[in-house]
């Protein structure tokens, strides 16, 4: 079977804005971070969209998602409107290739944006130095790290950078960019095109809502995962030479309802 033609929207009015969106998608990465910007831009006509990594062989994605990337670092344009990461292993932190194509292309980027621990990862390339930035609430006391201040919100928007936290964000990011790039007309109709209207189930989705109980619950059910975080974001603080109060500003960090810090962040080494 034949590789099927792009999928676009019929929108003439959006045809003359020629975009170039890269995408990483790194072994380890979550698809549930990437696939509302990978959706609400890729439909568009006029965007050239890159899911990128350092080769095009084919990457797992988390929980199991094989996924094959279009564009090689080397391949992707120079100049890119926006880009683009959400939550991947931790061993990518520390993978200098990586790294550098993130802190060269978000250099130009009209947007940089990242969703969930892709936020941090966008701090760890140096590109969150000095911004208010969020991402998951499980990882926020990791933001002084790459020099950046945690600000509460699902979407937190500093000059061109743009960082969510919950599953929702991709979405969310997506819609701003569209909104920004093609006017409030279009982000309305991406939002209704993409049936964008939550509901759901309980309304327990931030700490604040779920109660100091559930949300102590969700922390240490997610410990394992934060714990080999931490350790990885230690030693990018050290390598970006955060600022002396780094560690100490991350082991301050409370989550609402005054649950304790998750356990094990405390100043960074000496």
């Amino acid at each position: 079977m034949s590789d099927p033609a792009p999928v676009r929207l019929d929108l003439p009015e959006a045809a003359g804005t020629p975009l170039q969106v890269a995408i990483l998608v790194a072994p380890g990465y979550w698809p549930v971070d990437i696939i509302g910007p990978q959706t609400a831009l890729g439909i568009l006509p006029g965007v050239n969209l890159h899911l990128v990594w350092k080769n095009t062989d084919e990457v797992m994605g988390v929980p199991t998602f094989p996924t094959r990337p279009t564009t090689t670092f080397d391949d992707c344009p120079e100049d890119v409107d926006i880009l683009y990461a959400g939550a991947v292993s931790p061993e990518v932190f520390e993978d200098a290739e990586t790294l550098e194509f993130l802190a060269d292309r978000g250099s130009r980027a009209r947007w940089v944006a990242g969703s969930c621990t892709g936020a941090l990862l966008m701090g760890a390339a140096g590109l969150l130095r000095g911004y208010r930035a969020t991402t998951n609430f499980t990882a926020v006391h990791l933001l002084p790290y790459v020099g950046a201040i945690h600000q509460p919100g699902n979407v937190v928007e500093d000059r061109n950078r743009i960082t969510a936290g919950p599953a929702t964000g991709g979405f969310e990011i997506a819609f701003r960019l569209i909104q920004d790039i093609y006017g409030d007309d279009m982000a309305r109709e991406a939002i209704l095109q993409a049936e964008y209207a939550p509901e759901p189930l309980f309304q327990v989705g931030t700490p604040e809502l779920a109660g100091p109980e559930l949300s102590a619950r969700a922390l240490a059910r997610a410990q394992g995962m934060t714990t080999l975080m931490e350790e990885v974001m230690k030693r990018v603080g050290a390598r970006l030479d955060a600022p002396s109060w780094a560690g100490t500003a991350a082991s301050r960090v409370r989550h609402p309802d005054g649950a304790p810090p998750i356990p094990g962040c405390g100043p960074r080494p000496s």
